[in-house]
Order: C-alpha cells, then structure tokens, then sequence
C-alpha cells in the first residue's frame, strides 16, 4: 500500500511541474508579442494621427523637405471659400432672374388696360368660341419687359428724346449728309420732337449737334463702324436690324427711317400698333400695295391650265414701325444673321422672313403685320407716277413721301417740300416717272 501510494505521489507532482511549466511558457510568449507590439505601434491601436502635427522632416537622398501644414490648410480654406463665391454668384443669378420674373407679372397685372396684355394673359385659358361672324384671334404680341443693362447710355437718352415710349429713328453717314438735312429740317418743321439720328462717323455726330438734332453715336465696334463710316446705301440699310435690337430691348417702340424721306405730318398720329410691323408698301396700287389674287396661265396641263396664286408687292425695309415684342426682335435676328452670311439685299431677306410659311426644314417667324395706307404713307412710284397727274389725288395731303423708286433723290425731295410745302404746283412736272438706266 505504501508503495502504491508512493507511485501516485509521485504522478502528482509530475503533472504539478508539467503546469507549472506551461504557464511560464504561456508568460514568456505573452511578454515576448507585447514587446513586439510595443515596438510596433508604440501609440497603440486605435491612435490617429492629429491633421495639425509639428513640423516633420523628410530625409530625401541626404537633403530635408518641409511640408507646412499650415500653408496647406490656408490653400484648402481659400479653394472652398472661392467654391463658396461662385455657388452664391450663382445664387444671386438665379434671384435676380426671379425678381425679373415676378417685376414682369406685376407689369402685366399694371397694364390690364392694354389690348396686348389682356389677350397675352388669355392665352393660358381655353375659350369657346362665340356666336357666328363675332370670332377674331389674337394679333397683337404683349411687348418685352424693358432690359436697361443692355445699354445703360442709350436707356438714359431714351428717357429724355421719346414720347409714349416711342420714337423716330435713322441711320446715317457723311454719305447722305444733305438729304439727312432735309430729312430733319422737315422734321422740326412738323413739330415732331421724338426722334433720333444714330451717327455712323464723327463727321455726322458733329453735323447733328451743330444743327440741335438728338444723335447717338454707338461704342466702338469693328464689325459696324467699317459699313457705317464708308458702305452704300444698301450696306448701310443693313445695319439697322443689329442696331435696333437694343431700342426693342429697352421697350421702345421704333419707326425705322431712311434719310429719302420728307414728313409733312406726324406719323405717330396715324399708326395702329396692332401689329408687331406696320410697313409702307412698294406697291403702287390697292392690288400690288395689299394683295390680289395672281392666275398663272399653263395651257399644257389643259382642264387644269389655271393655277391661282396670291401675291402681293414687298414691304419697304426703309420704312416701317416695329413694336418691342419677341416676335419683332426675332425678325430682326433673322434679318441680320442672313444678311451677315449672304451677299443679298436687306429688304428681300426682311420680306423673306416676314411672308415665308413654316415648311419642311424651316419655321416661318410667328409675327403679326399690318400694311400702311399707300396713299398716306407714299413712295415715288405712287407720287410720280399717279397722284401728280390726278387732280383729286394730288390734293391729298400724305404723311410721308418715300423717295425710294428715284436715284435722284435729293432734288426730288426738294421739289416734294416745293408742292406740297409752298404750293408750287408744277414743282414735280420736270421730273419723268421713271429714271435713266
């Protein structure tokens, strides 16, 4: 029994020491990690490191680069704030073309008493039609909200020249100098004061001044002054439609004027203004002037040799009143986006525009337009070769008198001035119907 229990003593403290010795291994490995992760990560874990740490240097192939935390910083703070400037810039963009929007409504709700606005603000709702023969649509466009930022100078001349938010309007340069003269003379002579000459050159701006005529001479632009200070009449002519953009953008209503043209009443008192352009006609009858049913004649396609058309003689691009709707400015975008593309006539491509239908590869331009009295408003083709020689007609008192079918402009005006001015009444006998070609 002793030896037994000796024998089981003996196996206890064997499995005592074979613990013992574990546990120091067990230790001795722990110490050991700890020291290698102590060297490791002597910050510990879960430590990062601040944005904002002192200075470090680098050691680069024996030579120290510095990085400025600093310096940084600054560069970020300032890129933000500049991201910052532009977002409200933006902001005030977006506010601004609000105050815009909101400024026009109201201008609208103002001006319930105008014809135009109250069929724009009838636009947005469906109508059944009336009783039988009472039905008319709509013609008259609501006009642009004034936009002074396009031309602060010209906005302030404006201000003082028209009368109604309208005016009188012609271009000029040294070329037409005396026929400008009479054009202006006659002007004051009928009492109209709103009315404006645009001076192509110095030497017309000086001419005007000197003589107490309203001028405006445009700032510097290579693309205008070459035409205006040295172009013909038909070069000149085209100008116009870039240059009154700006009168239709600041909410003038315009009558566009050659210098051929003597007035010997006021036109203001004999427009409409029920349409985006009324026009003087080239016509020289009530035909050719408003329109008239034209049958062409094709003998070859027999029960059908007739074909009807409808024709009608060109408006004069030299004369006409435009009203500052959005339909006006884009007849005038039209007009001088061709004429700065194509070798043509300007008062072709401004009937083209105006007359053409919308038809597969083009849309015709959505304009209201209305043809002014041949008789009231007249061109030399009606004067000289019908009203002189018809004792009624020529009792008639016209409004204006286009010399536009003659080259010889300037005595013709003056002979105009003479019959219908100071009564001399074979003033026009010594000139013929046409001209020399």
């Amino acid at each position: 029994m002793i030896g037994r229990r000796e024998g089981a003593l003996m196996r206890n403290n064997g499995s005592h020491s074979l613990w013992k010795s574990k546990v120091v291994t067990a230790v001795a490995i722990g110490v050991l990690i700890g020291c290698v992760f102590a060297f490791l990560f002597p910050n510990g874990f879960f430590y990062s490191v601040p944005t904002s740490t002192p200075n470090r240097h680098l050691s680069l192939a024996g030579s120290k680069t510095q990085e400025n935390p600093a310096e940084c910083e600054s560069s970020d703070r300032l890129n933000m704030l500049k991201s910052e400037l532009v977002a409200v810039s933006d902001k005030n963009a977006e506010l601004k073309k609000q105050v815009r929007e909101l400024t026009e409504r109201l201008r609208f709700a103002e001006q319930g008493k105008d014809q135009a606005q109250k069929q724009f603000l009838a636009l947005g709702k469906q109508q059944k039609a009336g009783p039988f023969g009472t039905v008319k649509g709509l013609r008259t466009n609501p006009t642009v909200v004034p936009d002074e930022s396009v031309n602060p100078r010209l906005a302030k001349l404006l201000q003082k020249i028209a009368v109604k938010q309208e005016l009188i309007v012609a271009l000029a340069n040294r070329n037409v100098k005396e026929m400008l003269e009479v054009w202006f003379t006659n002007i004051k002579r009928v009492n109209i004061t709103n009315y404006l000459v645009v001076a192509l050159d110095e030497e017309i701006e000086q001419f005007c001044q000197s003589n107490q005529v309203p001028v405006y001479k445009r700032d510097p632009d290579a693309a205008v002054d070459n035409i205006g200070k040295t172009g013909g009449n038909h070069k000149v002519s085209g100008l116009k439609f870039r240059i009154l953009r700006e009168f239709l953008q600041l909410g003038y209503g315009v009558l566009l004027s050659d210098v051929d043209i003597v007035y010997l009443q006021n036109p203001f008192d004999h427009l409409y203004r029920d349409s985006d352009v009324e026009s003087m006609s080239d016509g020289h009858d009530n035909r050719t002037a408003y329109g008239y049913n034209d049958v062409f004649d094709e003998p070859a396609m027999g029960w059908a040799r007739y074909a009807h058309t409808m024709r009608i003689w060109v408006y004069n691009s030299g004369f006409f009143y435009i009203r500052p709707t959005i339909p006006s400015i884009e007849l005038l975008d039209r007009v001088a986006t061709r004429l700065s593309q194509e070798d043509a006539w300007d008062q072709a491509v401004f009937n083209e525009e105006l007359f053409f239908p919308s038809h597969p590869g083009y849309e015709g331009l959505h304009a209201a337009r209305r043809t002014m009295d041949m008789y009231l408003f007249m061109n030399s083709k009606v004067l000289f070769k019908t009203v002189r020689n018809d004792a009624k007609l020529s009792k008639l008192k016209p409004v204006i008198v286009h010399v536009n079918y003659h080259p010889d402009k300037l005595p013709r005006m003056k002979a105009v001035v003479e019959f219908y001015v100071n009564g001399k009444q074979d003033a026009l006998k010594a000139f013929p119907e046409g001209s020399n070609w």
